[in-house]
């Protein structure tokens, strides 16, 4: 359960959604009159913000900080605010330091606005549908927080507005993680949805329904992903110390990851390598596991789940993989939080302050001894501050040139990656005098050029690339 929030279990048997209709879609944001923009529209064009009382004024103890756009290491810059009749744009100066050789890996964002969701409940989850691969096409993107999954859409240069927004009728859930993918037939996205209660839960946004249900795992649902050339494989990391694969389209458990060598503790996070051949994990249990994805048995197991026939009384024949290719628990002292594939390294973070980027097995695969699983080589480390309290995870670009986590005081680390030499990368620091509230999660628009992000006091913020 994600640490500075209550825990809630429910895991009663009504499997039904209720789907908000487009004629209350309104209702699920804070901002009313003009909610495109986030900000309420004034007479000539002019842009107030969220605060009534005092719209379209900057305060004197602001103006310093406002949209304030850091190198770490540097103190707080001061920026100029302009106002548009579209948007408040937060600018930040840019350094005046200059690499004497090559391009700076300092990147740079203004924010475009943030907008807040009426329950008022924390945001655990936010994510970009990627698979919309048409740069002129929208950005669309979805946020879960307590018993809602909201749909949105992202627009250059705009706000953002919302799409669909579905409620579990169980006011006790508390979803937790959200993941997109398509239909391989028809070609129209699907989003999937998971928390406290264990439930996967399978959208399909083009009719507004909540198509599957899977139930399986005994316990919370930390994370799903999809398959990276498989649309219809769903992963899903849970509180019950394990992994399961399942095919979406038949509804089929196709295999379980745990038992004897598996996780000893709640699995937080979990990712495919970009071949969908591995699976990394981690968890409370301060480990970091290898799976590997692409045996024979499991290659056998995922053709027989599309033969099977949905809701079949036979049972599927699970596979069941008790043991990892690699373990490791050298990299991190504390809950690990979040892991993702960095080719065929692995970036991870726990509640220490930094990302760990390093490689299961050393550098060199030729020196690596037969029979040994557990070593591990670290090549990089990236610093942050106040990010010490766990699920708090981290999101890069399809490309992987970007990086970026937010921490426990409301700011957003960036990287740019795109450098020869790691000694190179440099965090930009992206502030807001409005954003105090831990950010639980952020995501990247393919091109990393629009990033979002999602707080405890449930809002959303916006942030795009200059």
């Amino acid at each position: 359960m994600p640490e500075g929030s209550e825990e809630k279990e429910n895991f009663g048997a009504n499997m039904e959604l209720r789907v908000e209709g487009q004629e209350n879609i309104d209702l699920g944001l804070e901002e009313k009159e003009n909610m495109e923009f986030g900000m309420e529209e004034k007479g000539n064009g002019e842009v107030g913000s969220e605060d009534k009382e005092n719209a379209g004024v900057i305060k004197d103890e602001d103006k310093e900080n406002e949209g304030v756009i850091k190198e770490e290491g540097q103190e707080d810059r001061s920026s100029t605010t302009t106002l548009s009749n579209r948007e408040v744009s937060y600018s930040g100066i840019a350094s005046k330091k200059r690499k004497k050789c090559g391009k700076s890996s300092k990147l740079s964002y203004t924010c475009t606005g943030y907008w807040r969701e009426d329950h008022g409940q924390p945001l655990f989850g936010v994510c970009v549908n990627t698979h919309i691969a048409d740069p002129n096409q929208p950005v669309v993107f979805a946020t879960v927080g307590f018993n809602r999954v909201s749909i949105y859409e992202s627009v250059k240069g705009e706000g953002v507005r919302l799409v669909q927004c579905y409620a579990d009728p169980d006011s006790e859930e508390n979803l937790y993680t959200c993941a997109w993918s398509y239909d391989d037939e028809t070609k129209r996205p699907v989003l999937a949805a998971a928390g406290s209660r264990g439930i996967i839960r399978l959208f399909s946004p083009a009719s507004m329904t909540c198509i599957r249900n899977f139930v399986g795992h005994g316990n919370a649902i930390n994370e799903l992903k999809f398959h990276p050339t498989d649309p219809n494989l769903l992963l899903s990391a849970s509180r019950d110390h394990a992994l399961r694969v399942w095919n979406v389209k038949t509804e089929a458990n196709v295999v379980i990851f745990g038992g004897v060598e598996g996780h000893r503790d709640e699995v937080l996070s979990a990712d495919f390598d970009m071949n969908g051949e591995r699976i990394v994990s981690c968890g409370m249990d301060h480990s970091l596991k290898v799976w590997d994805f692409n045996t024979q048995q499991i290659k056998d197991a995922i053709k027989l789940s599309y033969q099977t026939d949905v809701g079949a009384k036979k049972s599927f024949p699970t596979v069941l993989c008790h043991f990892p290719v690699h373990s490791t628990r050298d990299i991190h002292r504390n809950y690990v939080d979040c892991c993702r594939w960095y080719g065929d390294f692995v970036f991870s973070k726990s509640c220490e302050n930094s990302i760990v980027c390093w490689k299961p097995g050393q550098l060199d695969p030729r020196n690596e001894k037969t029979g040994e699983n557990d070593e591990s080589t670290v090549i990089h480390k990236l610093d942050l501050k106040d990010c010490d309290i766990w699920f708090i995870r981290f999101s890069m670009d399809t490309s992987g040139k970007y990086l970026a986590l937010g921490n426990r005081t409301g700011k957003v680390y960036a990287w740019n990656l795109d450098v020869e030499d790691p000694s190179e990368i440099r965090s930009t620091v992206l502030s807001h005098p409005k954003c105090v509230s831990t950010i639980r999660q952020t995501s990247m628009s393919r091109d990393g050029r629009v990033l979002l992000s999602v707080c405890d006091d449930g809002t959303l913020w916006k942030w795009e690339m200059v």
